[in-house]
């Protein structure tokens, strides 16, 4: 078994009983295997379960950095920066309730980050996805209805994020970095 075509990547082999298999991660979304029979038993062979991602993994990783971000005393002693820019690629990246946990951590550290710790601009792509969101609601205006959690949280997000770079005197780099020229022109336009 392995994570990629030519059985070089992340490896594992097995042999004989059911009882030398060992549970085992792959990075990625793919697993190739490969079985082969040396013909000296007359069993079935094997079966073996893949499970995409692990069990708790993510909400453990939420629950700690959560409650660290809620210590005023520890807060000081986090590589904000850091965080911040895995915390964008996760809120990218992921969906669902994962997605919406993530912007609830980026959320925390605007609030609680003291200085310029974050790189504000990494929000770009969450910002598009935000206007996307506003500009399929603008026409739907007949059928109002409920914002949709990942609506709210943006929605909520940016204007945080706004009143925080506003207090810091950059809300125009800020507006700048996050919008196209072409945003922008219209914008301006209208």
């Amino acid at each position: 078994v392995s994570s990629s075509s030519d059985f070089q990547q992340d490896r594992h082999s097995f042999s004989g009983s059911p009882q030398k298999w060992n549970d085992f991660e792959l990075p990625g979304d793919t697993l190739y295997y490969r079985f082969t029979s040396d013909m000296s038993n007359t069993e079935w062979g094997y079966k073996f379960t893949v499970t995409a991602g692990h069990l708790g993994r993510f909400q453990t990783g939420f629950e700690i950095l959560k409650q660290m971000l809620s210590e005023e005393r520890v807060v000081p002693h986090l590589p904000l920066a850091k965080i911040w820019e895995w915390q964008v690629g996760v809120a990218c990246r992921q969906t669902g309730h994962q997605r919406l946990k993530a912007i609830h951590l980026l959320l925390r550290i605007v609030q609680c980050s003291s200085q310029r710790d974050c790189d504000l601009t990494l929000l770009k792509p969450l910002w598009q996805l935000f206007t996307h969101m506003e500009n399929n609601l603008c026409h739907d205006l007949a059928k109002p209805g409920i914002l949709l959690p990942l609506h709210r949280a943006l929605a909520e997000l940016f204007f945080v994020t706004e009143n925080r770079v506003t207090e810091l005197g950059s809300l125009q780099e800020y507006l700048l970095a996050l919008n196209t020229e072409d945003h922008l022109h219209r914008c301006t336009a209208q």
